[in-house]
């Protein structure tokens, strides 16, 4: 079909309808504005989504800032230490009470009325308003927070997913590469002029890493599905898994993901939209970088360099590959049917300082050229699905499995209303 316009639920099945098994997403997936609002108040709202670091706001008053479709968060460290997150809008007149991306307050200071709110989000102080106003019942509207390894998550649902299972997967896994006791090098934002279903897409696939990667494959096994994979690449694996089980035992980590190809995710059959793995690294490749040796200090609890690369991904706005000196994160926010900011995270040792313990020129560019490409590789999958002679072809069952995967979890979300099963009504809980 060569288009659709969705505004009613009954046309929205209808369109989730059209989507062929084993194939690609028909064009009004990818532009549709009314589809979109549908996924942002489904998926967006409705789900958990990664929101930055925890080293990022490490004393009360610290804070952060994001802005999901328009509703603007405050995410920032409370008296008592915690993690907490609020919207940031005031409970007046609506004014965006925290305007930047990152700071430090004393008290959340309304710039519009003054009226002002301490770190815990409780409204202290609205002077020139008449007697009667009871202060207790005009605190911030809270949001749903959590951290977990160093990785801080909010969800505007009224009763977001559960969360124990990626807590669960990640404190264990990802404990080793000390998230909590890094800091950034290096944040990139990248607006890339592609709808989010198609960044993720590109993402949950190396089919197209041979022809436009080329320093990624030369790292990494992705490219190799095992059982297709020549005698001499399983050999290899082999020899790599060998080499390092029992290195990486007494370090506390393992391998989780000891094949070639990309590990599966998501996985709509069990509704998992967290995973987390290990995976072993091309022999004479210490890290990701463009040749393979260390770029900084060893990150975390490691103590040698062969770690493999953690990797770690939620649904829908985050992943992260971890090598032993460095991590390379992403978080995605849409920014209408055919935009999506992409923020690139450079990640080290707490310790690391630039200059002495790395160089940025040898620390980003594998990343960076690898992101760029992908970027650019999206932009013009964009302006062909949006061509109406666009119509979806069959995906490899042998190179794109996680592709497919995606497409059924993103349908099975938008089927069930998000999921929370109740995304469409975002938390309005006030502190």
């Amino acid at each position: 079909m060569s288009d659709f316009n969705v505004k009613t639920s009954s046309e929205l099945e209808t369109l989730l309808a059209t989507r062929r098994d084993g194939y690609g997403m028909p064009r009004g997936f990818y532009h549709d504005p009314a589809l979109y609002a549908a996924e942002m108040r489904t998926i967006w709202l409705g789900g958990w989504l990664f929101a930055g670091f925890e080293f990022e706001i490490p004393n009360p008053g610290d804070f952060l800032t994001i802005t999901v479709d328009g509703s603007p968060v405050l995410v920032l460290r409370d008296d008592h230490g915690s993690v907490r997150a609020f919207h940031n809008v005031c409970r007046h007149r609506g004014t965006q009470l925290c305007r930047k991306e990152s700071g430090h307050v004393h008290a959340i200071v309304c710039p519009y009325h003054s009226w002002t709110y301490s770190r815990q989000g409780e409204l202290v102080s609205c002077m020139g308003m008449h007697e009667g106003i009871d202060k207790s019942k005009l605190g911030l509207k809270a949001v749903h927070a959590e951290v977990v390894a160093g990785l801080i998550y909010i969800s505007m649902a009224a009763a977001p997913p559960v969360f124990d299972g990626l807590r669960e997967r990640f404190e264990g896994t990802a404990k080793p590469q000390g998230f909590a006791r890094a800091r950034i090098a290096k944040v990139t934002e990248y607006e890339v002029e592609a709808n989010w279903k198609l960044v993720w897409e590109n993402n949950r696939e190396c089919f197209h890493c041979v022809q436009n990667h080329p320093q990624y494959v030369k790292a990494n096994f992705d490219v190799y599905e095992e059982a297709y994979a020549s005698e001499a690449i399983r050999q290899k694996m082999a020899d790599a898994v060998a080499r390092t089980e029992s290195k990486w035992a007494a370090q506390g980590v393992a391998i989780t993901h000891a094949k070639g190809g990309l590990a599966p995710f998501p996985d709509p059959d069990r509704n998992t939209w967290y995973a987390a793995d290990r995976t072993v690294m091309v022999e004479g490749f210490d890290t990701e970088s463009m040749d393979g040796r260390r770029v900084a200090p060893l990150m975390g609890d490691y103590q040698d360099a062969d770690v493999g690369v953690l990797r770690m991904r939620t649904m829908p706005n985050f992943w992260v590959h971890g090598s032993c000196d460095h991590a390379v994160a992403a978080r995605l926010l849409p920014a209408g049917p055919r935009k999506t900011i992409v923020r690139g995270y450079w990640l080290v040792d707490q310790f690391a300082r630039e200059g002495d313990d790395y160089q940025l020129d040898r620390l980003l560019p594998f990343w960076q050229l690898t992101n760029e490409q992908d970027w650019d590789i999206c932009k013009w999958q964009q302006k062909g699905v949006d061509s109406f002679a666009y119509e979806p072809g069959p995906l490899s069952q042998r190179k794109e499995y996680n592709v497919d995967a995606f497409i059924r979890w993103y349908l099975k979300q938008m089927r069930a209303g998000g999921p929370s099963g109740n995304a469409a009504r975002p938390s309005s809980r006030a502190t």
